[in-house]
């Protein structure tokens, strides 16, 4: 009997070892925690960068779960009048192409390997109030994920981020 005690609580000991290294690998809402810098926003129809070449961007994630994310074009105009509220229809219509921004929670689902936007308000108003799910994968500093339709059209979009030091 004791030998049957010993070979069970060995089997317990094993399973629960794989059970916690299967877990080891599994990402977690304090893995999104932090401040994350663009490296691109490709999409998949062309393969182009969305924001242009060397588009700016954040992503910061707080403990409780709320973010802030925003995308910029490195080359977006500067508005001759310096008024905001008086930029010409041109410059009005780079800026609004050329930039992304919504804030909300974010949640995360780690059996599917998804996250959810929850977004509160976004510079691109049919975004606002939505919940938007994405797979993502993060691996050592680097943060990627998948959105299905891209704000500016062109099919998915791949973004990829790099954990700021």
């Amino acid at each position: 009997m004791k030998r049957g005690k010993l070979a069970l609580a060995l089997v317990e000991l094993l399973l629960g070892l794989t059970l916690a290294a299967s877990d080891a690998g599994a990402q977690t809402a304090k893995d999104f925690v932090g401040t994350w810098t663009l490296v691109s926003a490709v999409t998949t129809q062309g393969g182009i960068d969305t924001f242009g070449s060397n588009a700016k961007g954040s992503l910061i994630v707080d403990a409780n779960g709320r973010y802030m994310i925003a995308f910029a074009r490195a080359d977006l105009p500067k508005v001759v009048s310096n008024n905001r509220f008086t930029a010409t229809a041109e410059e009005n219509k780079a800026i609004v192409g050329g930039t992304l921004a919504h804030f909300g929670t974010l949640s995360v689902n780690t059996a599917d390997q998804t996250f959810t936007f929850k977004i509160e308000s976004a510079t691109f108003p049919n975004w606002t109030g939505t919940e938007q799910k994405r797979p993502f994968t993060i691996s050592g500093d680097e943060l990627r994920y998948t959105a299905a339709a891209a704000s500016g059209g062109g099919g998915s979009v791949t973004v990829t981020w790099k954990r700021a030091k």
